[in-house]
């Protein structure tokens, strides 16, 4: 009966610690002919999966959770293999992705036990014809996995306010990653730190989407905040620009069908693809109830999330650097649920040697948490400030 829940809904698995999963030293790629391998060492033997998915081009291989202990400096391409990386997917899965410049097929994926134990993790892939490529993927038609992640905790008589916090990314999509420092780290400390004063003052209820390292679809993003019934859902993540380093400054983004620039069309595009990132074939879809209720709902929220937004922004504004156009609109899926206020904050660019200074200090982290909960605080205090003169208005 689980698959009749969603994701979101279904109780979290166990942690395990990361010193308890095997752990991948040592990778090689290298290529021979029309063939490249690539290698790894694990601390244990363990099973492996593997398969390939077109469009984008890539081979998906599925292990056990593990500990990737891979240099930075290791080689990451060769031959057709423009790219690979790794990370968690689920609380008990894995996944290495190998980006392809021209089809392949698997010619071996394994794990051979050697000598102490030890295993040594083998993919082998050779160049094959598009048709032949097309094929093999039309065979593995891999279901979206039951992420887990926080059962709704909502309790009866609950009268605190519900916000949901969003750190971006996670386990095997680490983001934007700039001289080994990685998006999904940035924004979970943050999100921790966030998490930890908002509920200092006792006034909110707040539930994290992610609180580790691991993999969360946008779609179970949207559905945590939508079923904990959250009163605001705040996605956090750090931009990074090829070509633009002296661009800086934290921006706070609302959604809408049409972007309100090309920057902000290419930010949400690239966040969009998450999901890909991950290897998971997915499609923006929320399951409504057609209607004038539902038009109505949308409305309301779009008005609530401007008004939190704008605040936002004006709170930031008196606390850290902001981009030269710090609010922006565009088609985000995370923040796609009809019937909650949500924002996304780019607390900065990655791709700045000052922002990226300025994202890895607690001094600026604390600054930027405070301005935020002080948004929070004032959102609320204007919403309840608001029902006040309504009531007053109907006496």
């Amino acid at each position: 009966m689980a698959g009749a829940f969603p994701a979101w809904a279904q109780p979290k698995a166990e942690s395990r610690a990361q010193s308890e999963y095997p752990v991948a030293t040592d990778a090689r790629i290298e290529q021979s002919g029309e063939t490249v391998r690539l290698t790894m060492m694990l601390s244990a033997s363990v099973a492996v999966d593997a398969w390939v998915q077109a469009a984008p081009d890539r081979v998906i291989v599925e292990l056990p959770s593990t500990n990737f202990q891979i240099q930075p400096s290791a080689k990451r391409s060769a031959g057709f293999v423009s790219g690979y990386r790794y990370g968690l997917f689920t609380a008990d899965k894995a996944r290495i992705i190998i980006d392809l410049a021209h089809p392949a097929a698997i010619v071996r994926a394994e794990v051979k036990t050697v000598r102490g134990g030890f295993g040594e993790l083998t993919i082998e892939l050779k160049k094959t014809a598009r048709a032949d490529f097309l094929a093999e993927a039309g065979k593995v038609l891999k279901p979206a996995p039951a992420i887990p992640a926080p059962a709704p905790t909502k309790t009866a008589g609950e009268t605190r306010r519900t916000i949901v916090i969003d750190p971006g990314h996670g386990g095997i999509d680490p983001g934007a990653t700039v001289a080994a420092i990685a998006e999904k780290a940035v924004v979970l400390a943050f999100g921790k730190a966030l998490k930890e004063q908002l509920e200092a003052n006792g006034r909110y209820r707040i539930v994290m989407t992610r609180d580790d390292d691991r993999f969360v679809s946008l779609g179970d993003r949207v559905q945590i905040g939508r079923g904990e019934q959250a009163d605001l859902f705040i996605s956090i993540h750090a931009d990074s620009l090829t070509q633009a380093q002296e661009v800086r400054g934290a921006t706070v983004y609302t959604r809408s069908e049409r972007a309100t620039d090309a920057e902000a069309a290419r930010l949400a595009a690239k966040e969009n693809e998450a999901d890909a990132v991950a290897g998971l074939e997915t499609s923006e879809e929320l399951q409504d109830v057609a209607g004038i209720l539902m038009d109505l709902a949308r409305r309301e929220t779009r008005t609530f999330t401007g008004v939190f937004a704008r605040n936002l922004v004006e709170k930031l504004g008196g606390s850290i650097k902001m981009h030269k156009i710090p609010l922006r609109s565009a088609r985000f899926w995370v923040l796609s649920a009809p019937d909650v206020p949500s924002v996304l904050i780019e607390l900065g660019y990655m791709s700045s040697p000052k922002d990226a200074e300025l994202l890895n200090s607690p001094e600026w982290r604390g600054k930027a948490v405070t301005a935020v909960s002080a948004a929070i605080d004032d959102y609320f205090a204007r919403e309840r400030a608001s029902v006040g003169k309504a009531a007053e208005s109907r006496n």
